[in-house]
């Protein structure tokens, strides 16, 4: 059985089986990514739920783990030579669980690094935009009289999005017709855009064609469906 007592975020979230990878998250656009993922992929994992509307993040314990104090990150007990590999950044994860297990990257160059290219895009600008505008259109931003914070952030939301159906004209998927990290990247905060943040009339998702036609393909998934809600909420 796996040693990982010198992890000290075990002595706050125990693993029930120390021997499987570890993963520490809530059911957030961003933790999404990683629970997606390891669904996909059959990758034999624990989640433990990080509760961050009460600041869990924050403690010493999951601090050790990242220094950040963000979901989602993992604890692999199988990592790179056989030794223990904690791991945070949900792209950076995605890309470890894609070499790990050997799917959802392509292998031949030119296209894994524009896979890659897409999780950036989400990292760089999908993620800090659409979170941007989810402040100030469902949270205590929308209580600001002056709208041009939230307009701001709109209308890069939209441009955004439409750039995504730019690109999916015409295929099943960021890259073609295989899934890969791109679209598990995309598809919690897409989810959050046009449910949880109440926005889809307002960015006018259902114009983009192309994009909602991924979505629905995306979510029709049971990996997918599997993922977003893991971990489970008490």
């Amino acid at each position: 059985m796996a040693d990982l007592s010198a992890f000290p975020i075990t002595r706050r979230w125990p693993a029930a089986n120390p021997d499987i990878l570890q993963l520490y998250s809530t059911p957030t656009p961003n933790g999404v990514k990683a629970s997606i993922m390891l669904e996909e992929t059959g990758l034999a994992y624990e989640p433990h739920f990080i509760n961050i509307g009460q600041n869990e993040t924050w403690g010493e314990d999951y601090l050790s783990l990242n220094p950040n104090g963000k979901i989602p990150a993992i604890l692999d007990p199988n990592g790179p030579d056989g030794k223990p590999m904690a791991l945070f950044e949900s792209g950076a994860i995605l890309i470890y669980l894609a070499e790990k297990t050997g799917q959802f990257l392509p292998k031949q160059a030119a296209a894994r690094y524009e896979t890659i290219q897409w999780v950036m895009f989400q990292m760089g600008g999908i993620g800090p935009m659409f979170g941007q505008f989810g402040y100030f259109q469902k949270f205590a931003g929308k209580e600001i009289e002056d709208k041009r914070p939230r307009d701001r952030y709109l209308n890069e939301t939209k441009r955004l999005l439409g750039v995504m159906n730019t690109r999916l004209s015409g295929r099943s998927f960021l890259m073609g017709d295989e899934v890969t990290i791109a679209d598990f990247a995309c598809i919690g905060w897409v989810r959050a855009m046009i449910g949880f943040y109440e926005a889809r009339d307002l960015v006018e998702f259902d114009s983009q064609v192309a994009l909602s036609s991924w979505f629905e393909r995306m979510m029709a998934r049971p990996g997918v469906q599997r993922g977003v809600e893991i971990p489970a909420r008490p």
